[in-house]
């Protein structure tokens, strides 16, 4: 098992949370799930409607609005109704499931880095993300030939 759901589940199983329809890991702990970069030790997560109604009676101390989207700080999650106000079935499209919890698909991964790169360290994430499409979906037979072809010039 990737040890970002180990972490993830070890994490949840603390509190305890538990949830009507899976969560949706995002961020930092999304690019390292996928062998991008090492997270920071928060762990993001988007939930659906009916979880953040759940957990706003249980946690009305913990929220956190961002511009509207709304959400909650609780130990080491942010957890999230919507980002950018697009809510949890955007990112649920694709995702992976991973038993207790879902990962962002790198799609939709790449569309909230794109929408953030005014931050430096966002940018550099779109950078790891390039580099990670190009090492995982370039056609290798294509790049082969293109260097037996330029190595005779």
């Amino acid at each position: 098992m990737n040890q970002v759901i180990i972490e993830v589940n070890e994490s949840l199983n603390e509190i305890p949370l538990s949830f009507i329809k899976k969560p949706i890991i995002i961020g930092g702990m999304a690019m390292e799930y996928y062998g991008m970069r090492k997270a920071g030790r928060d762990i993001d997560l988007i939930i659906s409607q009916d979880d953040y109604r759940v957990l706003s009676k249980k946690y009305p101390d913990n929220k956190k609005d961002i511009y509207g989207d709304l959400g909650f700080i609780i130990n080491k999650f942010e957890i999230w109704r919507s980002i950018a106000l697009i809510d949890y079935d955007f990112f649920l499209k694709d995702a992976v499931d991973e038993g207790n919890v879902l990962v962002v698909s790198l799609d939709r991964l790449l569309w909230m880095r794109v929408c953030a790169m005014e931050v430096e360290k966002y940018k550099m994430d779109l950078d790891l993300m390039k580099e990670y499409y190009y090492g995982h979906f370039r056609n290798q037979y294509y790049l082969q030939e293109y260097r037996l072809n330029n190595s005779t010039n």
